[in-house]
């Protein structure tokens, strides 16, 4: 698997180490963007946010989508 950002700056020697959990493209290390995330549980009527956060990995394009002002 390539990272879809490398090949379209014309590096195609770049393995993908994840796939963005936005747009499932394959990113590599350079262009990979690991964020937390709080795990939200139903219980009852309401909810409950988890202990401990969860990670998620999002390529370079849709972090900067995420969190543009």
């Amino acid at each position: 698997m390539r990272c879809y950002d490398c090949l379209q700056e014309a590096r195609s020697d770049t393995a993908g180490i994840g796939v963005c959990s936005r747009c499932g493209l394959a990113t590599c290390e350079n262009h990979a963007r690991v964020r937390q995330v709080h795990v939200t549980r139903q219980i009852g009527m309401g909810s409950s946010h988890g202990r401990v956060p969860a990670r998620r990995v999002v390529c370079h394009t849709c972090d900067t989508a995420e969190t543009a002002q």
